[in-house]
């Protein structure tokens, strides 16, 4: 009896420990088009707001940063002449849309209110605060910080946001943070960024954490052209979206999970359509 016992005690344990340990769901078609989703918002509210900085980097290294701010009013109100622009010491106000005129730059045409700060310009490295109010491109509205660092020994520079953006079609927020390094495509900075980083948000579904590794995006693309995201879902799946350029018009998205794997290809204009039955 004593032996019998002992051996149904050990069947029990063994099943209370499988029973613990449940195994990973296999990813559905709907969960890789939830994560295409979230990943190409996120995206497309970080090239509003990168836009704008772009905006920011024509000024003589290592001048005074009250000179800084005027030259790169200067240069804004050169290219976009819809801004209207208060300068104050080493910071100026931008009111995109206040002014008739064009107001495109890289592909984005702005409204709203971008406040920049020159915290430091020396030969090695410049700081740049940013803090937007209600930027909008027309098809996203984004509000919040970012502090702008550029290393000029690595042809680099290190952004860090905290932002909130709504998508104008239906109203849905999301709020978050990224740590990024960026640099120029081979094209300059005109074609796009290189990114290597992470994102972080929190949508109504849950809290989305995002690792980016050699990603490459153009600002009129609403997902990167090259490169990979790992994806973190609020259901705690590890995802990872491969990019691959189709043609001008096209972007392939691979996206892998546990078991199952399934293919979107993107639009310039943002529509998805699945290369996978579901």
């Amino acid at each position: 009896m004593k032996k019998l016992a002992i051996t149904l005690a050990l069947a029990t344990l063994g099943l209370g420990t499988l029973a613990g340990c449940p195994k990973e769901s296999a990813l559905t078609f709907g969960e890789a088009a939830q994560a295409l989703e979230e990943a190409q918002a996120s995206t497309q509210a970080a090239s509003v707001v990168g836009a704008t900085i772009e905006l920011t980097t024509s000024f003589t290294i290592g001048a005074a940063v009250e000179q800084a701010a005027q030259e790169i009013g200067a240069f804004i109100a050169a290219q976009l002449p819809c801004a209207e622009i208060a300068l104050a010491g080493g910071e100026l106000t931008v009111h995109y849309g206040a002014l008739p005129g064009n107001c495109a730059y890289q592909g984005q045409t702005l409204t709203g209110t971008h406040t920049i700060g020159v915290v430091k310009n020396a030969a090695g490295e410049i700081v740049v605060s940013h803090e937007w109010s209600e930027i909008s491109n027309g098809k996203f509205s984004v509000t919040g910080t970012a502090t702008v660092t550029w290393n000029f020994e690595a042809l680099t520079r290190h952004v860090v946001h905290d932002l909130d953006w709504t998508r104008l079609a239906d109203g849905r927020s999301w709020t978050g943070t990224g740590d990024r390094v960026q640099q120029p495509l081979p094209g300059g900075l005109d074609e796009g960024l290189q990114i290597d980083g992470s994102r972080s948000w929190t949508a109504a579904s849950g809290v989305w954490d995002l690792d980016i590794a050699g990603v490459q995006i153009r600002w009129v693309d609403p997902v990167p052209q090259a490169g990979v995201y790992t994806l973190t879902t609020p259901s705690d799946k590890t995802l990872t979206l491969s990019f691959a350029r189709v043609d001008a018009d096209t972007i392939h998205v691979e996206i892998d999970g546990p078991k199952r794997s399934f293919g979107f290809d993107v639009s310039s204009s943002g529509n998805a359509q699945s290369t996978d039955a579901p």
